[in-house]
């Protein structure tokens, strides 16, 4: 099974990476300046029990993925529209796509822009991973994916097979009976720690030792849960979790800490924002969410962020 990544960035070095090194063929679509690194040196994978390097394919186009039986998306947000229009007149039409992206709706919009013949399917993602350079990742810890069942079609990968894959790769996945209860979830706990992260610059061990941070993550977690709520989404207490991701990545800025640092956009408007918007529509407030959201839009317009140019 020849794999896909498309969006080279943390996350998709790092499950492309672990893929690769595993034997499995993979191909990294990717911005020209990365592509070129990746081909003159190849990929660096640091993690915690090792630190390799090994030669692997990237192309700017998403032509080469035409031959690709699963793919994963790993573009931003407020990329995915982008990236499905892209990859549509390429994929076979035996191909699964799977969305290993923040928030809750990105299969749903990668699906509306793609062949009705590709399954795509949610992938929860649980993994501390940084980009050093464009050749080389970092891991920081964690790396397990909670995945959406499907339905496989003729020649479709199964779940079960896809699941077989990235275990032989070294990466836990877990078939979910409600992926979208785990998307929710996972949204949670993006809403408790990236915004405050990127505000405060300072990575998750840190960040909930300050004065009144526990507190204010509370109530950023209740707003959630309320929102969810009213969508009809039940989740268990989260509280448990988000205490975790501070004691089993301690050394992990966030995403949008990590974006803001580069003076790249965001996707706070899919995470923090997103409950904004979602509350406004079912008549839930959401004060302490729509505070961060503001405060990091407004970080991302100061002079020098790619946002505003």
């Amino acid at each position: 099974m020849k794999i896909g990544v498309m969006g080279t960035g943390a996350v998709g070095g790092y499950y492309g990476a672990m893929l690769a090194r595993a034997g499995v063929p993979v191909v990294f679509i990717g911005r020209p300046a990365q592509v070129a690194a990746l081909r003159d040196e190849g990929l660096r994978l640091q993690a915690q029990s090792f630190d390799e390097r090994f030669p692997v394919q990237a192309s700017t186009d998403a032509s080469a993925l035409a031959d690709c039986a699963l793919v994963l998306c790993c573009v931003k947000s407020g990329d995915t529209e982008s990236a499905g229009t892209q990859m549509a007149p390429h994929l076979p039409s035996h191909a699964v796509v799977l969305s290993l992206q923040n928030g809750v709706d990105n299969a749903a919009r990668l699906a509306a822009r793609l062949s009705p013949s590709n399954q795509v399917a949610a992938a929860v993602v649980y993994v501390a991973a940084e980009m050093m350079a464009p050749d080389h990742v970092r891991h920081h810890g964690r790396g397990e994916l909670v995945l959406a069942r499907w339905a496989a079609q003729g020649s479709q990968p199964s779940p079960e097979a896809v699941q077989a894959l990235f275990t032989q790769a070294g990466v836990a996945v877990e078939l979910a009976q409600d992926v979208d209860a785990a998307l929710w979830s996972k949204l949670v706990l993006n809403c408790a720690y990236n915004a405050l992260s990127a505000i405060s610059r300072l990575p998750y061990g840190q960040l909930v030792q300050g004065d009144g941070v526990l507190p204010l993550m509370r109530d950023i977690v209740a707003e959630c849960v309320a929102v969810a709520q009213a969508s009809g989404v039940t989740l268990a207490d989260p509280w448990p979790a988000v205490q975790r991701i501070a004691a089993t990545m301690p050394g992990q800025f966030s995403s949008t800490a990590q974006d803001l640092m580069r003076g790249k956009p965001s996707e706070i408007d899919h995470l923090n924002g997103f409950i904004v918007r979602r509350g406004q529509a079912l008549g839930v407030p959401t004060p302490v969410n729509r505070a961060l959201h503001v405060l990091v839009r407004l970080l991302e317009s100061a002079p020098g962020n790619s946002r505003t140019s």
